[in-house]
């Protein structure tokens, strides 16, 4: 290590940690100021990605009268002498004389000089082919404008894309989005200890963070392919370095396992210096996993990349990427950083002394409460399985029985619906 490397990291480990909400707030802020670049994609394609511009309505809706019930047209008083019928799709002559009507379906286009909505279950055939019946009081058709009108803001740039704003989009006539880039994302598993295959033995342990890290990334909207996905990597600085500067070539954020103290095969800070990257945040103030990092780079074109640190230990990893992670992809993608939903604790949590405490805890959303769950130890997983998310305890305090918390909540699993 040079001696310019060597006073960086002693700089690093002096740094005192930053506090958990703010390390938050200023990744999210790096994020939106690195914004992805804004692409047009058709909107069968848009599923999961963010509103780059507001949705606002291209006419208004509907755009022309709509029968809202199968039945009659009518104009004037009855009984009505049928002059046609009106299907949806087409565009129906006007009804010029009281009197007459014409059979309409629901969500065909109400003739301009209909009076009143008659259904088709209230009413009656006479001998000589007319129709009786009584209209109903309020209207039967949707009136243009109802839903919206031509020029209004219906959603804003930021807000993230799932099937029912594709489906809004489509009525309002939009074949494709302007949507913001999906992430690419990459991973290093550091780690000479590390088994890819097969149960541990012999010192060694089996990664669990290699398999697991992707899945949850594409959670966060990530895209990133098996081949994003390398490790365990040479525990040497000169493997550090090739291997970091491969996966920025082409990823927006680069996690890394592993590595983030200052040991003798903690290779990462060595070489982020090397690759002349910027820390944005060095250690949070959090237990577990306080030693995780972001940092910034600039590549030759010009376009900003991240790395994140994340510590090795498997649940001290995944406070790390809702620490840091979420909030960084949040702001790529162009989105607000989430307000953190609130629960009752239905048992009592520690806290940390002055780092904040994030306890696994699982949810009861029915009766909003939290309830910590057991083997919650940095190397254990067990615990997080069976978890929702992570019970914020501020520094200095700790959880009792009946308290309000944050909760930051995990992605949601394969299959899922929020709340």
């Amino acid at each position: 290590m040079s001696t310019e490397t060597a006073a960086t990291a002693e700089h690093a480990v002096a740094s005192p940690p930053a506090e958990w909400a703010q390390a938050r707030t200023r990744v999210h802020a790096v994020g939106l100021a690195a914004a992805l670049p804004v692409v047009a994609r058709p909107l069968a394609e848009t599923d999961g990605l963010t509103l780059a511009e507001p949705l606002t309505a291209r006419t208004d809706l509907p755009a022309f009268p709509t029968a809202s019930v199968d039945g009659w047209a009518v104009r004037g008083s009855g009984p009505w002498r049928v002059v046609g019928r009106v299907l949806a799709g087409s565009t129906p002559p006007a009804l010029t004389e009281d009197g007459t009507t014409v059979e309409i379906a629901t969500g065909a286009m109400v003739p301009e000089g209909t009076t009143a909505l008659l259904r088709i279950e209230e009413s009656e055939r006479t001998s000589d082919a007319r129709v009786v019946g009584t209209p109903r009081g309020a209207p039967e058709w949707r009136q243009p404008g109802e839903e919206a009108y031509a020029g209004e803001e219906l959603l804003p740039a930021g807000t993230s894309v799932d099937p029912a704003v594709i489906g809004l989009a489509a009525s309002c006539g939009y074949d494709t989005l302007p949507v913001r880039r999906a992430p690419r994302a990459a991973l290093l598993v550091f780690g000479d200890e590390l088994l890819t295959a097969g149960p541990p033995a012999a010192g060694q342990v089996r990664d669990a963070l290699g398999p697991s890290l992707p899945a949850w990334l594409r959670r966060y909207g990530c895209e990133i392919r098996p081949a994003d996905v390398i490790g365990p990597v040479e525990d040497t600085l000169p493997a550090h370095v090739a291997a970091l500067r491969a996966a920025l070539a082409d990823a927006d954020l680069v996690c890394t396992t592993g590595g983030t103290m200052h040991g003798p095969v903690d290779h990462l800070h060595p070489a982020l210096e090397e690759l002349g990257a910027e820390y944005v945040v060095n250690t949070v103030a959090v237990r577990p996993g306080f030693p995780m990092l972001l940092a910034r780079l600039t590549g030759p074109d010009g376009r900003v990349r991240f790395v994140a640190g994340l510590p090795g230990n498997p649940q001290s990893a995944i406070v790390a990427l809702v620490s840091l992670v979420a909030p960084l992809l949040a702001g790529l993608q162009g989105r607000q950083l989430p307000e953190l939903p609130h629960a009752t604790l239905a048992e009592p949590v520690p806290g940390r002394g002055d780092y904040t405490h994030l306890a696994l805890v699982r949810l009861d959303r029915v009766a909003g409460t939290a309830h910590p769950v057991r083997h919650v130890g940095s190397a254990m997983l067990r615990g997080l399985a069976g978890a929702d998310g992570f019970a914020v305890i501020g520094p200095g305090g700790s959880g009792e029985v009946g308290s309000r918390v944050p909760v930051v909540p995990l992605p949601l699993r394969s299959g899922e619906r929020a709340a």
